[in-house]
């Protein structure tokens, strides 16, 4: 089975910056981040696919988050910048069996998360 781990949540200041990492135990597809807040339903983030090349965003982070990947180290980035307290929740990395969608019925993979907070 694939193993994904977050990393890089934390708490920071509005206007702050955080980059997250998705270290994945093998060869991933495509690589979805989803974030979840209190009493809110989880919502897609970002998605990369395999080769990097084809990225999609969620209007509300696009023009201040960016996603990447190194394939070399297994590992999927998710760059924030200009966070506002909207941002903060659980963030998760998932991927798919295969295929470079990441559409979340079909993402098989889910790591355990990692909190961001954004707050003054």
């Amino acid at each position: 089975q694939l193993q994904l781990v977050e990393s890089g949540g934390g708490l920071v200041q509005p206007g702050g910056s955080l980059r997250l990492s998705c270290a994945a135990s093998g060869f991933t597809y495509a690589i979805g981040w989803f974030r979840q807040a209190p009493g809110k339903e989880r919502e897609g983030v970002a998605c990369i696919d395999s080769s990097g090349i084809s990225t999609d965003y969620a209007d509300s982070v696009k023009g201040r988050f960016t996603i990447s990947r190194d394939n070399a180290k297994n590992t999927v980035y998710l760059q924030m910048n200009s966070l506002e307290p909207e941002d903060t929740g659980v963030y998760y990395c998932a991927a798919p069996r295969y295929g470079s969608g990441c559409h979340e019925s079909l993402l098989a993979y889910w790591g355990h998360g990692t909190q961001v907070t954004v707050s003054s």
